[in-house]
């Protein structure tokens, strides 16, 4: 009796650090210490690349004034009045070019290659500030596609529209309905587009160190792949041969059942 609860015993055990083992398998930030304070980067913010598109507003206090910039139109250049029809305004979707300037109405091109949203719209304003066109200008600069992915082991793979200036990993999960049970959450391959380069940068979610890596805030067009685990793999190949060998029997019979059908 005393061998039998000591097995028991054992048993039980084992089925506990097994369990435990598996649950620490989904978690994340598995070394971070309550209540202990972290720096949070100052650059994370979304920067404007080559052959981003991009809706650019200027408004004033005198919307007539505003009129030429916000549509494909220029000014007279002999009587500095407008050449189109200043009652109403058409917003315009401008793409970045390969060297990273944008072609703006009056003021010409405007190197943005690198620059915020923010930054890009007081370039702007201090430029027709400069050029005498309007006093108070404000400036509304808004990404008119801006795009991530994840793909993988999460519930909702696909590509998703961002709306903010800084979007984290955990975002991007969050977006995707989260990592299933199979996901790794060590390896987590972000892939990026700079200047004609493709990196590819790998984050461990069960770590701090992910609020290192370059790649925990997002920019946009990065591609997020959440890797299978072995167990994920092996239950896929399984249901791969199972499916080739049922495959295989039912064209046998197939194949004998015509064979006596032919021989009667």
């Amino acid at each position: 009796m005393n061998q039998l609860c000591r097995l028991a015993g054992i048993a039980i055990l084992g089925f506990l650090l097994v369990s435990c083992s598996a649950q620490k398998r989904v978690w994340y930030l598995q070394d971070v210490q309550p209540a202990t304070p972290e720096q949070i980067a100052q650059n994370g913010q979304i920067r404007i690349k080559p052959l981003d598109r991009l809706t650019i507003v200027v408004n004033s206090k005198d919307p007539e004034l505003a009129v030429p910039f916000n549509s494909s139109t220029s000014l007279n250049s002999l009587s500095g009045m407008p050449t189109a029809s200043s009652t109403a305004q058409s917003l315009q979707v401008r793409t970045v070019d390969e060297n990273g300037f944008v072609e703006m109405p009056i003021i010409g091109a405007i190197q943005c290659k690198g620059l915020t949203r923010s930054e890009l719209a007081k370039v702007i304003a201090d430029k027709i500030v400069e050029g005498g066109y309007i006093n108070d200008p404000t400036v509304n600069v808004q990404f008119s596609d801006m795009k991530i992915s994840v793909i993988g082991e999460v519930a909702r793979p696909g590509s998703f529209d961002i709306d903010r200036d800084r979007i984290t990993i955990f975002d991007a999960l969050a977006m995707a309905g989260d990592m299933t049970v199979y996901g790794v959450r060590s390896e987590v391959i972000v892939t990026r587009e700079t200047d004609g380069k493709r990196t590819i940068e790998v984050l461990d979610l069960t770590s701090k160190e992910l609020f290192n890596s370059p790649a925990f805030y997002l920019q946009q067009n990065d591609v997020v792949y959440v890797k299978p685990n072995k167990y994920k793999a092996q239950s896929g190949e399984i249901s791969q041969n199972r499916s080739f060998y049922l495959s295989l029997v039912s064209t046998a019979v197939s194949v004998a059942t015509l064979i006596v059908t032919l021989t009667k």
